[in-house]
Protein backbone atom coordinates (compact mmCIF):
# COMPACT_ATOMS: atom_id res chain seq x y z
CA UNK A 1 0.00 0.00 0.00
CA UNK A 2 1.19 3.60 -0.99
CA UNK A 3 2.06 4.94 2.37
CA UNK A 4 3.45 1.64 3.52
CA UNK A 5 6.11 1.50 0.37
CA UNK A 6 7.20 4.82 0.80
CA UNK A 7 7.40 4.32 4.68
CA UNK A 8 9.71 1.43 3.80
CA UNK A 9 11.83 3.67 1.36
CA UNK A 10 11.96 6.32 4.10
CA UNK A 11 13.25 3.60 6.55
CA UNK A 12 15.62 2.52 4.08
CA UNK A 13 17.51 5.47 3.62
CA UNK A 14 17.59 6.44 7.10
CA UNK A 15 19.31 2.82 7.75
CA UNK A 16 22.04 4.12 4.94
CA UNK A 17 22.31 7.16 6.23
CA UNK A 18 23.00 5.66 9.85
CA UNK A 19 25.54 3.04 7.85
CA UNK A 20 27.33 6.13 7.11
CA UNK A 21 27.53 7.74 10.36
CA UNK A 22 25.19 10.41 9.11
CA UNK A 23 22.80 9.51 12.05
CA UNK A 24 23.60 7.94 14.77
CA UNK A 25 22.57 4.07 15.65
CA UNK A 26 20.59 4.83 18.25
CA UNK A 27 18.21 8.08 17.09
CA UNK A 28 14.70 7.89 17.43
CA UNK A 29 12.16 7.17 14.36
CA UNK A 30 8.93 6.91 16.25
CA UNK A 31 7.89 10.87 15.25
CA UNK A 32 9.08 10.59 11.40
CA UNK A 33 5.91 10.15 9.25
CA UNK A 34 4.84 10.27 5.69
CA UNK A 35 1.90 11.80 4.70
CA UNK A 36 0.14 13.81 2.12
CA UNK A 37 0.99 17.81 1.85
CA UNK A 38 -1.82 19.74 3.15
CA UNK A 39 -1.69 22.07 -0.21
CA UNK A 40 -1.77 18.91 -2.64
CA UNK A 41 -0.06 21.49 -5.44
CA UNK A 42 3.07 20.45 -3.13
CA UNK A 43 3.25 17.01 -3.99
CA UNK A 44 1.78 13.56 -3.17
CA UNK A 45 3.25 12.63 -0.67
CA UNK A 46 5.69 14.83 2.49
CA UNK A 47 8.21 13.60 4.77
CA UNK A 48 9.14 15.08 8.53
CA UNK A 49 12.29 12.99 8.61
CA UNK A 50 14.70 16.08 7.91
CA UNK A 51 12.79 17.83 10.76
CA UNK A 52 12.55 15.14 13.28
CA UNK A 53 16.29 13.99 13.24
CA UNK A 54 18.59 16.95 12.30
CA UNK A 55 19.26 17.39 16.26
CA UNK A 56 20.00 13.78 16.87
CA UNK A 57 22.61 14.46 13.26
CA UNK A 58 23.88 17.62 14.35
CA UNK A 59 22.95 19.07 11.08
CA UNK A 60 20.79 21.67 9.77
CA UNK A 61 17.28 20.36 8.48
CA UNK A 62 17.81 21.45 5.46
CA UNK A 63 21.24 20.08 4.72
CA UNK A 64 20.01 16.41 6.55
CA UNK A 65 16.87 16.74 3.75
CA UNK A 66 19.01 17.51 0.72
CA UNK A 67 20.85 13.91 2.01
CA UNK A 68 17.35 12.33 1.92
CA UNK A 69 16.24 14.00 -1.31
CA UNK A 70 18.68 12.69 -3.21
CA UNK A 71 18.31 9.39 -2.47
CA UNK A 72 14.46 9.80 -3.04
CA UNK A 73 15.28 11.21 -5.88
CA UNK A 74 17.11 8.20 -7.51
CA UNK A 75 14.37 5.91 -6.72
CA UNK A 76 11.99 4.46 -9.92
CA UNK A 77 9.16 5.07 -7.21
CA UNK A 78 10.03 8.73 -7.37
CA UNK A 79 9.08 11.22 -10.12
CA UNK A 80 10.16 14.11 -8.38
CA UNK A 81 11.50 15.82 -5.23
CA UNK A 82 11.61 19.01 -3.52
CA UNK A 83 12.53 20.46 -0.31
CA UNK A 84 10.38 22.84 1.25
CA UNK A 85 10.43 25.10 3.68
CA UNK A 86 13.22 24.61 6.27
CA UNK A 87 13.57 20.97 5.90
CA UNK A 88 10.08 19.50 4.62
CA UNK A 89 10.39 17.13 1.75
CA UNK A 90 7.62 16.35 -0.50
CA UNK A 91 7.52 14.10 -3.40
CA UNK A 92 5.17 12.86 -6.37
CA UNK A 93 4.82 9.37 -7.15
CA UNK A 94 5.69 7.88 -10.61
CA UNK A 95 2.31 6.97 -12.29
CA UNK A 96 3.07 3.13 -12.50
CA UNK A 97 3.22 3.14 -8.32
CA UNK A 98 -0.66 5.01 -8.49
CA UNK A 99 -1.79 2.31 -10.93
CA UNK A 100 0.06 -0.38 -8.36
CA UNK A 101 -2.42 1.05 -5.85
CA UNK A 102 -4.95 0.49 -8.09
CA UNK A 103 -4.30 -3.31 -8.52
CA UNK A 104 -3.73 -3.79 -4.63
CA UNK A 105 -7.13 -2.16 -4.26
CA UNK A 106 -8.92 -4.88 -6.81
CA UNK A 107 -6.57 -7.93 -5.15
CA UNK A 108 -7.43 -6.95 -1.31
CA UNK A 109 -11.11 -6.47 -2.11
CA UNK A 110 -12.91 -6.71 1.40
CA UNK A 111 -9.44 -6.71 3.48
CA UNK A 112 -8.05 -2.99 1.82
CA UNK A 113 -7.23 -1.04 4.33
CA UNK A 114 -6.51 -3.42 7.01
CA UNK A 115 -3.37 -4.32 9.03
CA UNK A 116 -1.69 -5.95 11.71
CA UNK A 117 -0.41 -2.70 12.95
CA UNK A 118 -2.22 -3.56 16.25
CA UNK A 119 -0.12 -6.34 16.78
CA UNK A 120 -2.61 -8.67 18.30
CA UNK A 121 -2.85 -5.86 21.83
CA UNK A 122 -6.28 -6.78 23.23
CA UNK A 123 -8.28 -3.64 24.07
CA UNK A 124 -11.26 -3.41 26.03
CA UNK A 125 -13.98 -1.42 24.84
CA UNK A 126 -16.68 -0.15 27.27
CA UNK A 127 -19.90 1.61 25.82
CA UNK A 128 -23.14 2.16 26.18
CA UNK A 129 -23.53 0.84 29.70
CA UNK A 130 -27.03 2.71 30.26
CA UNK A 131 -28.88 1.94 33.50
CA UNK A 132 -31.22 -1.32 33.58
CA UNK A 133 -34.25 1.02 34.01
CA UNK A 134 -36.51 1.30 30.09
CA UNK A 135 -35.41 1.52 26.52
CA UNK A 136 -32.68 2.80 25.00
CA UNK A 137 -33.21 6.16 24.15
CA UNK A 138 -31.19 8.77 21.85
CA UNK A 139 -29.40 10.05 25.28
CA UNK A 140 -27.47 6.70 24.53
CA UNK A 141 -26.82 6.14 20.68
CA UNK A 142 -24.07 8.54 19.82
CA UNK A 143 -21.85 6.64 22.91
CA UNK A 144 -23.22 3.07 21.33
CA UNK A 145 -22.18 4.00 17.68
CA UNK A 146 -19.16 5.93 18.52
CA UNK A 147 -17.81 2.35 20.88
CA UNK A 148 -18.77 0.19 18.06
CA UNK A 149 -17.10 1.90 15.23
CA UNK A 150 -14.27 2.31 17.14
CA UNK A 151 -13.91 -1.54 18.19
CA UNK A 152 -14.75 -1.90 14.14
CA UNK A 153 -11.50 -0.21 13.25
CA UNK A 154 -9.10 -1.40 15.88
CA UNK A 155 -10.10 -4.51 14.90
CA UNK A 156 -9.30 -3.60 11.34
CA UNK A 157 -5.74 -2.71 12.16
CA UNK A 158 -5.28 -6.38 14.01
CA UNK A 159 -6.03 -5.36 17.82
CA UNK A 160 -8.27 -7.97 19.75
CA UNK A 161 -10.94 -6.42 21.11
CA UNK A 162 -13.37 -7.00 23.97
CA UNK A 163 -16.99 -4.63 23.18
CA UNK A 164 -18.09 -4.95 27.06
CA UNK A 165 -21.47 -3.54 28.85
CA UNK A 166 -21.57 -2.46 32.60
CA UNK A 167 -25.26 -3.68 33.80
CA UNK A 168 -25.48 -1.02 36.86
CA UNK A 169 -27.73 -3.45 38.50
CA UNK A 170 -26.74 -2.91 42.06
CA UNK A 171 -28.17 0.64 42.92
CA UNK A 172 -30.69 2.60 44.20
CA UNK A 173 -32.14 2.95 40.61
CA UNK A 174 -32.74 -0.93 40.04
CA UNK A 175 -34.73 -0.79 43.68
CA UNK A 176 -37.02 1.43 41.82
CA UNK A 177 -37.42 -0.69 38.60
CA UNK A 178 -38.40 -3.28 40.98
CA UNK A 179 -40.79 -1.40 42.68
CA UNK A 180 -42.33 0.26 39.16
CA UNK A 181 -42.58 -3.49 38.03
CA UNK A 182 -44.10 -4.49 41.31
CA UNK A 183 -46.86 -1.80 40.25
CA UNK A 184 -47.36 -2.99 36.81
CA UNK A 185 -47.37 -6.76 37.98
CA UNK A 186 -50.57 -5.81 40.51
CA UNK A 187 -51.69 -4.03 36.98
CA UNK A 188 -51.80 -6.91 35.17
CA UNK A 189 -53.72 -8.92 37.69
CA UNK A 190 -56.69 -6.57 37.48
CA UNK A 191 -56.07 -3.82 40.37
CA UNK A 192 -56.66 -0.89 39.10
CA UNK A 193 -53.26 1.25 39.94
CA UNK A 194 -54.74 4.82 38.93
CA UNK A 195 -51.73 7.19 38.31
CA UNK A 196 -48.07 6.25 38.69
CA UNK A 197 -47.09 7.72 41.89
CA UNK A 198 -43.93 9.92 41.82
CA UNK A 199 -40.36 8.54 41.74
CA UNK A 200 -41.42 5.20 39.68
CA UNK A 201 -41.02 4.93 36.19
CA UNK A 202 -43.92 5.23 34.44
CA UNK A 203 -43.33 4.05 31.07
CA UNK A 204 -45.79 1.56 29.03
CA UNK A 205 -42.37 -0.66 28.14
CA UNK A 206 -43.07 -1.83 31.85
CA UNK A 207 -46.61 -3.54 31.40
CA UNK A 208 -45.36 -6.53 29.08
CA UNK A 209 -42.44 -7.21 32.14
CA UNK A 210 -45.68 -7.14 34.74
CA UNK A 211 -47.58 -9.22 32.85
CA UNK A 212 -44.48 -11.50 32.68
CA UNK A 213 -43.96 -11.69 36.48
CA UNK A 214 -48.24 -12.32 37.18
CA UNK A 215 -48.11 -15.23 34.69
CA UNK A 216 -45.14 -16.47 36.33
CA UNK A 217 -45.99 -16.09 39.85
CA UNK A 218 -49.83 -15.55 39.78
CA UNK A 219 -51.04 -13.94 42.95
CA UNK A 220 -48.04 -15.00 45.32
CA UNK A 221 -46.70 -11.40 45.68
CA UNK A 222 -49.45 -9.08 45.69
CA UNK A 223 -50.46 -8.75 49.65
CA UNK A 224 -47.15 -9.69 51.32
CA UNK A 225 -44.11 -7.19 52.47
CA UNK A 226 -41.79 -5.46 50.28
CA UNK A 227 -38.76 -7.64 51.38
CA UNK A 228 -40.40 -10.58 50.36
CA UNK A 229 -40.28 -9.68 46.72
CA UNK A 230 -38.03 -6.84 45.89
CA UNK A 231 -34.86 -8.85 45.61
CA UNK A 232 -36.72 -11.38 42.80
CA UNK A 233 -38.87 -8.46 41.00
CA UNK A 234 -35.26 -6.64 40.99
CA UNK A 235 -33.52 -9.39 39.12
CA UNK A 236 -36.59 -9.93 36.93
CA UNK A 237 -36.62 -6.79 35.93
CA UNK A 238 -33.39 -5.99 34.65
CA UNK A 239 -33.50 -9.51 33.00
CA UNK A 240 -36.34 -8.22 31.01
CA UNK A 241 -34.63 -4.89 30.51
CA UNK A 242 -31.69 -6.20 29.38
CA UNK A 243 -33.51 -8.38 27.19
CA UNK A 244 -35.02 -5.24 25.49
CA UNK A 245 -31.79 -3.33 25.50
CA UNK A 246 -29.66 -5.97 23.36
CA UNK A 247 -33.01 -5.82 20.45
CA UNK A 248 -32.63 -1.85 20.83
CA UNK A 249 -28.76 -2.02 20.20
CA UNK A 250 -29.49 -4.87 17.44
CA UNK A 251 -31.42 -2.17 15.35
CA UNK A 252 -28.30 -0.17 15.47
CA UNK A 253 -26.60 -3.41 14.47
CA UNK A 254 -24.49 -3.50 17.76
CA UNK A 255 -23.63 -6.53 20.01
CA UNK A 256 -21.16 -6.66 23.03
CA UNK A 257 -18.87 -9.67 23.44
CA UNK A 258 -19.34 -9.26 27.29
CA UNK A 259 -22.38 -7.79 29.91
CA UNK A 260 -21.11 -7.33 33.78
CA UNK A 261 -23.09 -7.38 36.36
CA UNK A 262 -22.20 -4.89 38.82
CA UNK A 263 -24.04 -6.43 41.87
CA UNK A 264 -22.40 -9.67 40.08
CA UNK A 265 -19.15 -7.76 41.19
CA UNK A 266 -20.03 -6.83 44.19
CA UNK A 267 -21.18 -10.55 45.62
CA UNK A 268 -17.46 -12.10 44.40
CA UNK A 269 -15.88 -9.57 46.42
CA UNK A 270 -13.80 -7.73 43.52
CA UNK A 271 -14.02 -4.33 45.55
CA UNK A 272 -12.93 -5.94 48.61
CA UNK A 273 -10.25 -7.25 46.36
CA UNK A 274 -9.36 -3.88 44.78
CA UNK A 275 -9.65 -1.90 48.27
CA UNK A 276 -6.99 -4.76 49.72
CA UNK A 277 -4.55 -4.32 46.84
CA UNK A 278 -4.69 -0.45 47.43
CA UNK A 279 -4.42 -0.87 50.97
CA UNK A 280 -1.00 -2.87 50.70
CA UNK A 281 0.35 -0.07 48.59
CA UNK A 282 -0.62 2.08 50.99
CA UNK A 283 -3.22 4.03 48.64
CA UNK A 284 -6.56 3.83 50.36
CA UNK A 285 -6.39 4.94 54.29
CA UNK A 286 -9.31 6.18 56.81
CA UNK A 287 -9.31 9.62 56.57
CA UNK A 288 -11.82 12.23 57.22
CA UNK A 289 -13.27 14.47 53.81
CA UNK A 290 -12.67 18.42 54.23
CA UNK A 291 -16.30 20.15 54.17
CA UNK A 292 -17.43 20.95 50.59
CA UNK A 293 -15.50 24.27 49.48
CA UNK A 294 -18.21 27.03 49.55
CA UNK A 295 -20.52 25.42 51.21
CA UNK A 296 -22.10 25.97 54.52
CA UNK A 297 -23.62 22.48 55.56
CA UNK A 298 -25.24 23.66 58.91
CA UNK A 299 -25.07 19.60 60.59
CA UNK A 300 -21.89 18.74 58.82
CA UNK A 301 -19.95 16.32 60.50
CA UNK A 302 -17.16 14.76 60.03
CA UNK A 303 -16.98 11.32 59.40
CA UNK A 304 -14.21 8.74 58.83
CA UNK A 305 -13.97 6.85 55.35
CA UNK A 306 -11.51 4.55 53.45
CA UNK A 307 -10.39 7.06 50.95
CA UNK A 308 -8.33 6.54 48.09
CA UNK A 309 -5.38 8.42 47.46
CA UNK A 310 -6.30 10.18 43.88
CA UNK A 311 -4.25 13.09 44.60
CA UNK A 312 -1.16 10.80 43.77
CA UNK A 313 -2.30 10.55 40.17
CA UNK A 314 -3.38 14.02 39.73
CA UNK A 315 -6.87 14.37 41.14
CA UNK A 316 -7.66 17.12 42.92
CA UNK A 317 -8.32 15.27 45.82
CA UNK A 318 -8.62 11.92 47.92
CA UNK A 319 -12.01 10.16 46.74
CA UNK A 320 -14.00 7.89 49.10
CA UNK A 321 -14.56 3.93 48.09
CA UNK A 322 -17.04 3.76 50.75
CA UNK A 323 -19.93 5.69 52.52
CA UNK A 324 -20.43 6.59 56.28
CA UNK A 325 -23.16 3.49 56.32
CA UNK A 326 -20.56 0.58 54.64
CA UNK A 327 -21.91 0.75 51.31
CA UNK A 328 -20.14 0.94 48.47
CA UNK A 329 -19.57 4.58 46.42
CA UNK A 330 -19.88 4.62 42.89
CA UNK A 331 -16.55 5.49 42.52
CA UNK A 332 -15.29 2.20 44.62
CA UNK A 333 -17.70 0.01 42.54
CA UNK A 334 -16.23 1.54 39.33
CA UNK A 335 -12.57 1.27 40.52
CA UNK A 336 -13.15 -2.45 41.15
CA UNK A 337 -14.85 -2.90 38.32
CA UNK A 338 -12.05 -1.54 36.08
CA UNK A 339 -9.68 -3.54 38.01
CA UNK A 340 -11.62 -6.29 36.84
CA UNK A 341 -11.13 -5.55 33.47
CA UNK A 342 -7.12 -4.88 33.21
CA UNK A 343 -7.10 -8.47 34.08
CA UNK A 344 -7.98 -9.74 30.57
CA UNK A 345 -6.83 -6.90 28.41
CA UNK A 346 -3.64 -4.63 27.85
CA UNK A 347 -5.86 -1.54 27.51
CA UNK A 348 -9.39 0.15 28.19
CA UNK A 349 -11.09 2.52 26.59
CA UNK A 350 -14.43 3.94 27.89
CA UNK A 351 -17.04 5.78 26.04
CA UNK A 352 -18.78 8.11 28.52
CA UNK A 353 -21.40 10.61 28.02
CA UNK A 354 -19.79 14.45 28.16
CA UNK A 355 -21.77 14.81 31.59
CA UNK A 356 -19.50 12.16 33.37
CA UNK A 357 -16.45 14.24 32.62
CA UNK A 358 -15.87 15.67 36.47
CA UNK A 359 -15.54 11.91 36.81
CA UNK A 360 -12.53 11.17 34.06
CA UNK A 361 -9.95 12.22 36.18
CA UNK A 362 -10.28 10.12 39.49
CA UNK A 363 -11.15 6.93 37.26
CA UNK A 364 -7.48 7.69 35.63
CA UNK A 365 -6.37 7.92 38.62
CA UNK A 366 -7.51 4.59 39.92
CA UNK A 367 -6.50 2.32 36.89
CA UNK A 368 -3.10 3.63 37.54
CA UNK A 369 -3.08 2.97 40.88
CA UNK A 370 -4.52 -0.83 40.27
CA UNK A 371 -2.49 -1.45 37.48
CA UNK A 372 0.87 0.43 38.97
CA UNK A 373 0.85 2.53 35.24
CA UNK A 374 1.00 -0.95 33.39
CA UNK A 375 -2.66 -0.78 31.50
CA UNK A 376 -3.51 1.90 28.81
CA UNK A 377 -6.31 3.61 29.71
CA UNK A 378 -8.63 6.38 27.53
CA UNK A 379 -12.06 8.11 27.88
CA UNK A 380 -13.59 9.39 24.99
CA UNK A 381 -16.61 11.92 25.84
CA UNK A 382 -19.52 11.95 23.36
CA UNK A 383 -21.47 15.06 23.47
CA UNK A 384 -25.02 14.80 23.63
CA UNK A 385 -27.68 14.75 20.25
CA UNK A 386 -29.93 17.46 19.61
CA UNK A 387 -33.14 16.22 17.61
CA UNK A 388 -34.87 18.61 15.31
CA UNK A 389 -37.39 18.11 13.05
CA UNK A 390 -36.81 20.44 10.29
CA UNK A 391 -35.70 22.38 12.22
CA UNK A 392 -37.66 22.71 15.55
CA UNK A 393 -36.49 20.71 18.62
CA UNK A 394 -38.00 16.81 19.05
CA UNK A 395 -39.10 15.73 22.76
CA UNK A 396 -42.08 13.01 22.34
CA UNK A 397 -41.80 9.59 21.60
CA UNK A 398 -44.70 7.56 20.20
CA UNK A 399 -43.73 5.12 22.38
CA UNK A 400 -42.44 6.41 25.45
CA UNK A 401 -44.44 9.52 25.90
CA UNK A 402 -41.72 11.29 27.53
CA UNK A 403 -38.36 10.39 24.97
CA UNK A 404 -37.15 9.27 21.21
CA UNK A 405 -36.47 6.26 21.44
CA UNK A 406 -33.34 4.53 19.71
CA UNK A 407 -36.19 1.85 17.61
CA UNK A 408 -38.46 5.20 16.95
CA UNK A 409 -35.35 7.05 15.19
CA UNK A 410 -34.19 3.70 13.46
CA UNK A 411 -38.00 2.73 12.23
CA UNK A 412 -38.40 6.07 10.58
CA UNK A 413 -34.63 6.74 9.07
CA UNK A 414 -33.16 3.24 9.02
CA UNK A 415 -29.89 2.13 10.74
CA UNK A 416 -27.75 3.41 7.96
CA UNK A 417 -28.79 6.82 8.44
CA UNK A 418 -28.34 6.89 12.10
CA UNK A 419 -25.13 5.41 12.28
CA UNK A 420 -23.65 7.29 9.45
CA UNK A 421 -24.69 10.66 11.21
CA UNK A 422 -24.22 9.96 13.84
CA UNK A 423 -19.76 9.64 13.12
CA UNK A 424 -19.83 12.80 10.76
CA UNK A 425 -19.22 15.13 13.16
CA UNK A 426 -15.95 15.02 16.32
CA UNK A 427 -17.73 13.21 18.99
CA UNK A 428 -17.08 15.95 21.77
CA UNK A 429 -18.56 18.06 19.67
CA UNK A 430 -22.55 19.01 20.12
CA UNK A 431 -24.71 17.66 17.53
CA UNK A 432 -27.55 18.44 15.59
CA UNK A 433 -29.90 15.54 14.04
CA UNK A 434 -32.54 16.65 11.79
CA UNK A 435 -34.97 13.64 10.83
CA UNK A 436 -36.03 15.59 7.67
CA UNK A 437 -32.04 16.28 6.60
CA UNK A 438 -30.82 12.99 6.74
CA UNK A 439 -33.51 11.83 4.59
CA UNK A 440 -33.02 13.98 2.25
CA UNK A 441 -31.71 12.93 -1.45
CA UNK A 442 -29.00 16.35 -1.45
CA UNK A 443 -25.15 16.81 -1.82
CA UNK A 444 -26.17 18.09 2.12
CA UNK A 445 -27.00 14.76 3.07
CA UNK A 446 -23.35 12.76 3.50
CA UNK A 447 -25.18 9.94 4.10
CA UNK A 448 -26.71 9.52 1.17
CA UNK A 449 -23.93 11.84 -0.66
CA UNK A 450 -21.84 9.15 -0.01
CA UNK A 451 -24.06 5.91 -0.85
CA UNK A 452 -25.14 7.19 -3.94
CA UNK A 453 -21.24 7.20 -5.27
CA UNK A 454 -21.27 3.46 -4.68
CA UNK A 455 -25.11 3.12 -5.87
CA UNK A 456 -23.81 5.43 -9.05
CA UNK A 457 -20.41 3.20 -9.48
CA UNK A 458 -22.43 -0.29 -9.08
CA UNK A 459 -25.18 1.06 -11.76
CA UNK A 460 -22.22 1.79 -14.14
CA UNK A 461 -20.51 -1.49 -13.87
CA UNK A 462 -23.96 -3.57 -14.48
CA UNK A 463 -25.36 -1.33 -17.11
CA UNK A 464 -21.78 -1.49 -19.19
CA UNK A 465 -21.49 -5.14 -18.51
CA UNK A 466 -25.87 -5.50 -20.45
CA UNK A 467 -24.09 -3.74 -22.92
CA UNK A 468 -20.57 -6.37 -22.96
CA UNK A 469 -18.21 -4.01 -21.66
CA UNK A 470 -16.72 -5.18 -18.46
CA UNK A 471 -14.13 -3.69 -16.05
CA UNK A 472 -10.06 -4.42 -16.67
CA UNK A 473 -6.82 -3.74 -15.81
CA UNK A 474 -5.79 -4.29 -19.04
CA UNK A 475 -5.49 -0.72 -20.53
CA UNK A 476 -4.79 1.18 -17.36
CA UNK A 477 -1.45 2.91 -19.15
CA UNK A 478 -4.33 5.19 -20.85
CA UNK A 479 -5.17 7.03 -17.51
CA UNK A 480 -5.06 10.30 -17.75
CA UNK A 481 -4.14 12.77 -14.55
CA UNK A 482 -7.71 13.41 -13.56
CA UNK A 483 -7.90 9.61 -13.12
CA UNK A 484 -4.46 9.47 -11.64
CA UNK A 485 -5.86 12.03 -8.81
CA UNK A 486 -8.80 9.62 -7.78
CA UNK A 487 -6.32 7.08 -7.04
CA UNK A 488 -4.71 9.40 -4.96
CA UNK A 489 -7.81 9.96 -2.98
CA UNK A 490 -8.51 6.35 -2.77
CA UNK A 491 -4.53 5.35 -1.66
CA UNK A 492 -5.18 7.68 1.41
CA UNK A 493 -7.60 5.42 2.88
CA UNK A 494 -5.20 2.64 4.26
CA UNK A 495 -3.53 5.54 6.23
CA UNK A 496 -6.76 7.68 7.21
CA UNK A 497 -7.79 3.35 9.11
CA UNK A 498 -4.59 3.44 10.98
CA UNK A 499 -4.71 7.00 12.07
CA UNK A 500 -8.28 7.26 12.64
CA UNK A 501 -7.50 3.94 14.95
CA UNK A 502 -4.43 5.50 16.51
CA UNK A 503 -6.26 8.71 17.91
CA UNK A 504 -9.76 6.63 18.46
CA UNK A 505 -11.36 8.59 16.33
CA UNK A 506 -14.18 6.77 14.31
CA UNK A 507 -15.31 9.51 12.67
CA UNK A 508 -12.36 10.54 10.32
CA UNK A 509 -13.34 7.69 8.46
CA UNK A 510 -17.09 9.53 7.54
CA UNK A 511 -14.44 12.58 6.51
CA UNK A 512 -13.05 10.79 4.28
CA UNK A 513 -15.59 9.29 2.81
CA UNK A 514 -17.18 12.13 2.06
CA UNK A 515 -14.53 13.88 0.64
CA UNK A 516 -13.59 10.22 -1.32
CA UNK A 517 -17.63 10.50 -2.53
CA UNK A 518 -17.27 14.21 -3.26
CA UNK A 519 -14.15 13.31 -5.93
CA UNK A 520 -15.48 10.33 -7.67
CA UNK A 521 -18.89 12.93 -8.03
CA UNK A 522 -16.48 15.49 -9.71
CA UNK A 523 -14.77 12.86 -11.77
CA UNK A 524 -18.13 11.52 -13.16
CA UNK A 525 -19.40 15.10 -13.82
CA UNK A 526 -16.52 15.79 -16.13
CA UNK A 527 -18.17 13.88 -18.61
CA UNK A 528 -21.05 16.09 -18.72
CA UNK A 529 -19.35 19.48 -20.30
CA UNK A 530 -16.40 17.24 -21.89
CA UNK A 531 -17.87 13.95 -23.51
CA UNK A 532 -13.90 12.66 -23.79
CA UNK A 533 -13.95 12.11 -20.12
CA UNK A 534 -17.47 10.19 -19.94
CA UNK A 535 -16.61 6.69 -17.83
CA UNK A 536 -18.81 4.87 -20.57
CA UNK A 537 -17.49 5.85 -24.12
CA UNK A 538 -19.39 3.77 -26.75
CA UNK A 539 -16.68 4.36 -29.26
CA UNK A 540 -13.35 3.57 -26.79
CA UNK A 541 -13.84 0.13 -25.31
CA UNK A 542 -10.45 0.35 -23.71
CA UNK A 543 -10.67 3.40 -21.99
CA UNK A 544 -14.18 2.51 -20.96
CA UNK A 545 -13.05 -0.91 -19.82
CA UNK A 546 -10.04 1.14 -17.57
CA UNK A 547 -12.12 3.77 -15.96
CA UNK A 548 -14.69 0.76 -15.25
CA UNK A 549 -11.95 -0.82 -13.56
CA UNK A 550 -11.09 2.71 -11.41
CA UNK A 551 -14.42 3.03 -10.80
CA UNK A 552 -15.24 -0.33 -9.15
CA UNK A 553 -12.53 0.04 -7.11
CA UNK A 554 -13.47 3.09 -5.61
CA UNK A 555 -16.69 2.08 -4.97
CA UNK A 556 -14.42 -1.19 -3.33
CA UNK A 557 -12.82 1.59 -1.07
CA UNK A 558 -16.08 3.28 -0.17
CA UNK A 559 -17.88 0.00 0.63
CA UNK A 560 -14.64 -0.78 2.62
CA UNK A 561 -15.32 2.12 4.58
CA UNK A 562 -18.82 2.02 5.35
CA UNK A 563 -18.29 -1.74 6.48
CA UNK A 564 -16.40 -0.11 9.46
CA UNK A 565 -18.99 2.39 10.64
CA UNK A 566 -21.46 -0.23 10.46
CA UNK A 567 -23.26 1.06 6.99
CA UNK A 568 -24.08 -0.82 4.01
CA UNK A 569 -23.19 -0.01 0.53
CA UNK A 570 -26.50 0.52 -1.54
CA UNK A 571 -26.51 -1.04 -4.73
CA UNK A 572 -29.10 1.18 -6.58
CA UNK A 573 -30.72 4.35 -5.02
Amino acid sequence: MLFHIFQSHIDAILDELTEAGTLPADVDRSNVTVEPPRDPSHGDLATNAAMVLSKAAGMKPRDLAEKIADKLGALEDVQAVEIAGPGFINLRVAPSVLLGELLEIDKMGDAYGRSDKGAGVTVNIEYVSANPTGPMHMGHCRGAVVGDALADLLQAVGHKVIREYYVNDAGSQVDTLARSAHLRYLEALGEDIGTIPEGLYPGDYLKPVGEALAAKFGDTYKDVDETEWLLIFRKAAVAKMMDMIRSDLAMLGIRHDVFSSEAELHEAGKADAAEAELRSRDLVYDGVLEQPKGKVIEDWEAVELPLFRSTQFGDDQDRPIKKSNGRWTYFGGDLAYHFQKAQTADELIDIWGADHSGTVKRIKAAVAALTQGQTKFDVKLVQMVRLLRNGEPEKMSKRSGNFVTIADMVEEVGKDAVRFTMLTRKADAQMDFDFAKVMEASRDNPVFYVQYAHARIQSMVRKAADDGVIASADHLDRLGEEEMDLIKMAAQFPRIIESAAASREPHRVAFYLNDLAAAFHGFYNLGNDRPEKRIIMVNDVEMTSARLFLAKNIGQTIKNGLALMGVEAAESM
